[in-house]
């Protein structure tokens, strides 16, 4: 029997993932590369965060969006397994605004956390 639990959600751009994970300072890795879990089992994943128990974190691609993937009863992380979706979407949504205004030539001119933990961001274009 599996330990392994999929936790679905509604990451979609691995470039934002990736980035997320980067400035919220998770080490991944990229694959295809197989989760750890309970007594040697393995599930394959995109993207693998290994922790330190030899328990990875994974996130598979299922075609919409990249869910999350890990044995939960060994989760080793400073924050709970909502607490870490929570501030993973929200760094994620940050990548993907960045990226989108970017695209369409703005700059970022301020970014402002807020007390409620909201991001606010003013991005500003010039025209010739």
């Amino acid at each position: 029997m599996s330990h392994f639990s999929t936790i679905q959600t509604s990451l979609r751009q691995k470039d934002a993932l990736e980035a997320a994970l980067t400035r919220l300072n998770y080490a991944y890795q990229t694959g295809p590369l197989p989760v750890r879990g309970y007594r040697g089992q393995t599930h394959l994943a995109d993207i693998v965060i290994p922790q330190a128990n030899g328990y990875d974190i994974g996130f598979v691609w299922d075609g919409q969006q990249y869910n999350l993937v890990a044995d939960l009863q060994y989760w080793q992380q400073p924050l709970s397994v909502e607490g870490f979706l929570r501030q993973l979407h929200q760094q994620y949504a940050y990548e993907v605004v960045l990226a989108q205004t970017q695209q369409q030539g703005f700059q970022v001119t301020e970014t402002q956390k807020l007390s409620d933990g909201s991001v606010r961001l003013v991005v500003q274009r010039w025209a010739a």
